[in-house]
């Protein structure tokens, strides 16, 4: 199916691995123009270079902490500056630090709330003004499926993403006039390093073997498998599109079916 991505122009965060990856290979396959970031600049470049090799798209890597507002300010002004502007946009960061409440200090909450809540207001307040002037415009923040049903010793994650649902739900409502559509897309349990470094995380609390939490988890999914990020990549490229002209304001879990809520 063609998205009728060609020579959009996208910005995706926090994509030199993961999920942030495989969602910037779904845009460059759909011929998106791509402007990519990370913190790890090699990593990044060689991401950016597999991408470029692959699809034949013009890619840039910026390499940048998104908990930093000089940092963004410095990204936004690259991408703007090779573009001048941004058709869409995917917010993507790495999860906070795991625990409960008595395990995390101040700083933690503090570098939590730079993250992964401020980073996804920085960088809709800088795309906003030119996906206003072309009445066209597709934000696509990536959450967790903590907003439906929080994840236990996920404490920050818990408190903050739905921070993000929030804000995603309130943009739809204000730039709908606009055409510039707004969704939240949640991971579940996506086969990612994030992944597995939480589940070392809760064998070194717990003494459970890691192979024993993943079947625990596994056994909670209906699909009975854990995800793969092009699978939540290809809804992200579907919710980029005009074949998505319809869809704003949602919270789409992508989990195999873990959450049990009807809403």
């Amino acid at each position: 199916m063609d998205l009728g991505l060609k020579d959009r122009v996208a910005l995706v965060t926090a994509s030199s691995k993961g999920i942030g990856r495989a969602v910037a290979w779904a845009l460059a396959r759909e011929g998106a123009k791509l402007v990519i970031c990370s913190r790890n600049k090699a990593v990044l470049e060689q991401t950016a270079d597999d991408i470029f090799l692959g699809t034949g798209v013009s890619v840039f890597p910026l390499a940048v902490d998104l908990a930093s507002l000089e940092g963004i300010d410095w990204l936004m002004e690259e991408t703007l500056d090779l573009f001048g502007r941004v058709d869409i946009l995917v917010t993507n960061a790495g999860g906070p630090r795991p625990g409960h409440f008595e395990m995390i200090e101040e700083a933690d909450w503090m570098h939590a709330v730079q993250l992964n809540l401020m980073s996804v207001v920085r960088l809709c307040r800088a795309v906003i003004p030119s996906m206003k002037k072309q009445r066209w415009g597709r934000i696509i923040n990536l959450a967790s499926v903590s907003v439906k049903q929080p994840i236990d010793n996920l404490l920050l994650s818990n408190t903050l993403r739905p921070g993000v649902v929030g804000l995603t739900k309130s943009l739809s409502q204000e730039l709908a006039e606009f055409n510039i559509l707004v969704n939240a897309v949640c991971p579940g349990f996506i086969l990612t390093d994030r992944v597995e470094e939480l589940l070392a995380a809760r064998s070194k609390q717990s003494g459970e073997s890691m192979e024993t939490l993943k079947a625990q988890r596994l056994a909670d999914i209906p699909l009975g498998r854990i995800g793969d990020p092009g699978e939540l990549a290809n809804l992200v490229a579907f919710l980029a599109s005009d074949r998505a002209s319809y869809i704003t304001g949602t919270t789409i879990p992508v989990d195999g079916g873990m959450v049990k809520g009807l809403m």
